[in-house]
């Protein structure tokens, strides 16, 4: 006799019996704005209280409290659907079904997290117990000691809060296919969620471990990276931020929520994580380790909402005025735990967005960079499969491109005396080595760097090699969506242009590296 299966709808019934409360308290925002709740008014009167406390651990205290407001857990929240599409072909669940799992990837904390939640839902619909599920290659495109040990210490975070939340935290050794269906069919596990990215290696991930999954495990997939999920932004890539923006801020009022808590589980597992010995795990890595860890970014949701915090009290007054100026501390900072998926962008959006009032041109230049460049850059890779090669680009592009293959170029660089510094150039020069030695570069200095690279290559191809290759080395937000899409790298591509410094600082565009 077959096993009963159960959907893992059920219990959906829930939702439909919410209080009139509750519904006023998720009050939809009003187009090309953000609410002015009782919510969000006492949300600003606890975080004046919180600074009062202490700077960022206030903002904590506050963010905490905003979540048990919302709902005292996922299961009394209204759940948007739309963050949500299935992998696989079933969707229900098997009778015999022990656990459900959250494999961990691109978002990697526990609260403020749409995938970590959605699981917990499901786990707590039919009374199971969760589990948490982070697959560490041991080395991954190019990626040295600096983001791993800066992943690493994330991660540790990560493990200890599941720890208090009696949620077990497995550390698999290995790519995702190969340890990941063993996982789940050694303890009968009955559905999977995980996170979302549009890059190539880890849409073969999910469908590599599709394949190795027995046909009846449901596997499901939601977006927690992006505030509006990049399969409803759009259904096909866009030209550029202007045909976005007006699709994303048209869905804002949909999906700019506050977040429920990850709560305490209630349903406990005999299945027990193995402890991680994380200098071991450091030990085996096969990844190059001349590249130094950074001490200004200290890894960990903790230390980002300190950031987070930073930003607000410090630099978001000025954020509107002085970001594209490299002589001025204006920006947030936060990119790199953004791109480790330790702080939510959602969660940024929320907290300054309180500010709007009193910062209106800088909050608004802040959720056009943040929101709709980001999720532009998700929306080129997601459906352009040749985000990192030069055939991703516009046919005129690389029309105008091939057309100026054979310009004359005064300067040619190894990509060794890039790397080093070693230009004619001392403003390149100082961008460059700032990205060695910190991990990072002002916002507009990129375009500046871009296109240099571009001016001193024997080709587009050679140039977009070359900064994808020094971007993704030295970058502590390497490998991400921006760095393809952004304008440090295919700006250039796009215009099709080998512009002089003095045009490229006139351009009028913002940076995406927040």
């Amino acid at each position: 006799m077959a096993p009963k299966k159960r959907s893992l709808g059920d219990g959906d019934e829930q939702e439909k019996t919410e209080t009139q409360e509750n519904k006023t308290k998720r009050k939809p925002l009003q187009k090309h704005q953000f609410s002015k709740s009782n919510v969000v008014q006492k949300e600003e009167e606890n975080k004046r209280e919180g600074e009062k406390k202490g700077g960022a651990e206030g903002l904590q205290e506050v963010v905490m409290q905003s979540r048990l407001q919302t709902a005292s857990s996922v299961l009394e929240f209204r759940f948007n659907k739309q963050r949500v599409r299935l992998i696989s072909q079933d969707c229900h669940l098997q009778d015999h079904s022990q656990a459900f799992v959250y494999w961990m990837s691109r978002d990697q904390r526990v609260q403020d997290n749409w995938a970590f939640l959605y699981a917990q839902r499901l786990a707590l619909k039919q009374k199971l117990p969760l589990h948490v599920c982070f697959c560490l290659a041991p080395c991954f495109l190019g990626a040295t000691i600096r983001h791993y040990d800066f992943m690493l210490r994330g991660l540790e975070e990560v493990a200890e809060e599941c720890e208090k939340l009696h949620i077990p935290f497995h550390l698999l050794l290995g790519l995702p296919k190969d340890v990941l269906p063993a996982f789940v069919q050694a303890h009968s596990i009955g559905g999977i969620v995980t996170d979302f990215s549009p890059l190539l290696h880890h849409t073969q991930w999910v469908k590599d471990v599709q394949d190795g999954l027995p046909k009846q495990v449901p596997f499901v997939q939601v977006d927690a990276h992006n505030i509006v999920p990049c399969w409803i932004a759009s259904d096909k890539q866009e030209y550029g931020a202007r045909t976005i923006r007006h699709k994303i801020h048209d869905r804002l009022p949909h999906f700019l929520t506050e977040f429920p808590p990850v709560i305490c589980h209630p349903y406990p597992s005999n299945i027990q994580a193995e402890p991680v010995d994380w200098n071991a795990c450091r030990a085996g890595l096969q990844v190059d380790r001349s590249v130094k860890e950074v001490s200004w970014a200290k890894p960990g949701t903790a230390s980002g909402l300190t950031m987070l915090q930073s930003f607000i009290s410090q630099r978001l007054p000025y954020f509107g005025s002085d970001r594209n100026n490299p002589n001025k501390d204006a920006l947030s900072n936060l990119s790199p735990w953004f791109h480790f998926g330790q702080v939510s962008v959602q969660r940024a959006i929320l907290e300054v967005q309180k500010h709007r009032s009193r910062y209106p041109d800088s909050v608004a230049n802040f959720v056009e960079e943040a929101v709709v460049r980001r999720e532009l850059a998700d929306n080129f890779c997601f459906y352009n499969k040749n985000y990192d090669k030069l055939e991703g680009a516009y046919d005129w592009a690389q029309t105008t491109l091939r057309l100026h293959a054979k310009d004359k170029r005064p300067h040619l660089y190894s990509l060794e005396q890039l790397e080093s510094g070693k230009t004619h150039d001392p403003l390149w020069n100082a961008a460059q080595m700032q990205m060695v030695q910190e991990g990072k570069m002002h916002g507009f200095l990129r375009m500046y760097w871009a296109k240099k690279i571009l001016e001193w290559t024997r080709s587009p191809e050679e140039a977009l090699e070359f900064a994808i290759y020094l971007n993704d080395r030295f970058q502590l937000d390497g490998r991400d969506p921006n760095g393809y899409v952004g304008e440090d790298v295919w700006e250039e591509v796009w215009q099709g242009s080998l512009g002089s410094p003095a045009h490229l600082l006139h351009l009028e565009k913002g940076s995406i590296w927040v």
